[in-house]
């Protein structure tokens, strides 16, 4: 019944976070935008988390507003998602995205694209041989 050789799912936690001259509702529009573009992708669903539902991992609020997603994932999926996140930041208002998966975190920030793909290449490294590259990933 599944169409993928891995039949278990996993949960990732996104929240995003915006500069001190980000407003809610800017943030509200970026994780709309974010959800749009992860469903996408091959995912089982990607869902907004309600703000009293913030991952452990994930920094609370400040004085920034912070929007939230949960990403239900087979972990084959793992890497299409971690580049379309570090790719989508680059051209955005948000000052970091932080992810969540088990008792792993990843915080990945608006730095240069090959110190970027170091830091997903470690979190993906940390979660098994299941999560090879794909093909079509360049320097």
């Amino acid at each position: 019944m599944t169409g993928v050789a891995v039949g278990r799912t996993e949960r990732m936690r996104l929240v995003l976070a915006g500069g001190q001259d980000s407003d809610q509702e800017e943030l509200d529009q970026l994780t709309a935008q974010l959800r749009e573009r992860l469903l996408e992708l091959d995912v089982d669903d990607v869902e907004p988390v309600r703000s009293g539902d913030v991952p452990d991992g994930a920094k609370p609020v400040d004085a920034i507003a912070v929007g939230a997603l949960a990403v239900t994932l087979a972990p084959i999926a793992l890497r299409s998602v971690l580049d379309l996140v570090r790719t989508w930041i680059e051209n955005r208002p948000v000052r970091t995205v932080s992810i969540s998966l088990g008792d792993d975190s990843l915080e990945l920030e608006a730095v240069s694209s090959a110190d970027q793909q170091r830091i997903v290449d470690a979190f993906l490294a940390a979660h098994g041989p299941e999560a090879e590259p794909s093909d079509g990933q360049g320097e």
